[in-house]
């Protein structure tokens, strides 16, 4: 029997070098996920104990300081598709990082509520900014075959992020005993040291992604954009080899030439047809996946599971559950997307986290308690994990025009945080009038409703360049 030839052997080899590299990558600019799940999540363990410390009673403002990071992060949001347009995507992955490590040591050691505030918002503008700019870099540098699972990397990281916030939570908080009236509980380790060092333990992977920030290349589009040609060759010739480098700069070439043509501004474009659709489709999806309520699962666990008949020590732990979850079929996620498709994944998620949601206001309207609530909750965060937490980011990444793609994916990320503020500003007062039973209720509805936009509007994408995928969008 004849072994291979030492050509296949190192062609082989090749080809996993440059995958490997296209890999690392995208590795890096999804730290900036990760740093967006962590400070995005912390909020839900140490709440209870800043809200202690600065006296928080009312619904309204408990809704607000909650919520106050995205102001920020719909400012970023917004900001982020002109910067990554005039500067470039990785000075913006930079300027994220270092905003993350400034805004989340600060945050914890703030003394008002005035500076606690402000310093969410801060950290909030990174989180805008890199949720806007990782999965269109991870886009911009992944191969077609690649992509789904290198842009749903970007929700693995978040997702990681997550779970790292809700264990640092769970080791930083001491055991509280019952009955402590409030002044006892004002003096608790807890209320005046451990919910500081729960926002500042994100430093150090903040510095971690700004260091490497200076070692990943640009996105070849970007500097196709601005004529900077042997440049892009080079990092597409890294990413593919040069057969592929030649296709997609021509590719991409012939694009921009078709834009150029256009002579169009490019922010008043997405108010024109066929773009304009395509747009409302994004901001669409972009609504749904916050609207599903799940993020709520996330920042008011405690009120969720504490109106379960759960302790303040079991609390904590069910959240490490439910971050573990959420891991564990987002990793699920990433061997699907780009099996399965993006659009029977939508569609099975919408079904399973609205089922999810209805049964859980069953639950409650016939008051059942513990265990009965954390399985329906858990259930509901994996439908979502493996559905439209990864896909939603791997569609607003990829069904835009390439003319216009930084600020459509900025418009559609900015109305994702709009929905993201409406959806934990009302929570505190919407459960003191419906009750937890009524809001589970009317989000399954939301996610029934959901199934119908993605069943009637969004095609499958997978295994298409971006520039086919524009075509295919501007067909329907």
């Amino acid at each position: 029997m004849q072994g291979p030839s030492i050509t296949t052997t190192s062609s082989s080899f090749v080809r996993a070098e440059r995958s490997a590299y296209a890999w690392g990558i995208a590795f890096v600019a999804a730290l900036g996920g990760l740093l967006f799940g962590y400070d995005w999540v912390v909020i839900g363990g140490a709440r209870e104990f800043y809200e202690t410390y600065f006296h928080l009673i009312s619904p309204a403002l408990i809704g607000w300081v909650n919520s106050c990071a995205l102001v920020g992060c719909l400012v970023g949001s917004l900001a982020a598709g002109y910067l990554a347009e005039r500067f470039g995507r990785r000075p913006v992955l930079l300027a994220s990082a270092i905003l993350f490590a400034a805004s989340s040591g600060l945050t914890g050691w703030s003394y008002s509520l005035i500076a606690f505030i402000m310093w969410r918002i801060v950290g909030g503008i990174a989180i805008g900014l890199a949720s806007n700019v990782s999965p269109l870099y991870i886009a911009e540098i992944s191969p077609a075959d690649l992509r789904g699972r290198l842009v749903s990397l970007n929700q693995f990281a978040i997702v990681v992020g997550i779970l790292q916030a809700q264990i640092v939570n769970w080791l930083i908080a001491r055991p509280v005993p019952a009955g402590l009236t409030p002044e006892q509980l004002l003096s608790t380790w807890n209320v005046q040291h451990g919910w500081r060092w729960m926002f500042t333990a994100v430093v150090a992977p903040a510095l971690i992604f700004t260091v490497a920030s200076f070692y990943i290349p640009e996105s070849p589009r970007w500097l196709l954009t601005r004529a900077r040609r042997q440049e892009a060759s080079s990092v597409l010739t890294k990413i593919g080899g040069t057969f592929y480098a030649h296709a997609e700069i021509a590719n991409i070439e012939s694009t921009i030439a078709e834009e150029s043509a256009l002579a169009q501004s490019r922010w008043a474009e997405l108010l024109r047809h066929p773009v304009r659709r395509i747009v409302l489709i994004g901001i669409a999806l972009a609504v749904l996946q916050q609207w599903t309520g799940i993020n709520v699962l996330f920042n008011y666990a405690s009120d969720i599971y504490r109106s379960a008949g759960y302790g303040a020590n079991d609390i904590l732990l069910n959240i490490v559950i439910t971050g573990a979850i959420n891991l564990i079929f987002t990793m699920f996620a990433m061997l699907l997307v780009d099996r399965l498709g993006r659009r029977w994944l939508m569609l099975l998620g919408c079904i399973g986290i609205g089922v999810s949601h209805l049964l859980c206001a069953l639950a409650y309207a016939e008051h059942w308690k513990g265990a009965a609530i954390l399985v329906l909750t858990l259930g509901a965060i994996a439908c979502y994990a493996l559905t439209l937490a990864p896909v939603t980011w791997v569609l607003i990444a990829e069904i835009f025009p390439n003319r216009v793609r930084s600020q459509a994916v900025s418009v559609a990320v900015s109305a994702l945080w709009l929905a993201s503020f409406a959806l934990t500003y009302t929570f505190p007062m919407l459960n003191q009038a419906l009750g937890t039973g009524g809001i589970f209720r009317t989000y399954g509805v939301i996610c029934l409703l959901g199934w119908a936009l993605v069943f009637f509007f969004v095609p499958e994408t997978k295994g298409r360049s971006l520039e086919d995928i524009t075509q295919l969008m501007a067909r329907r």
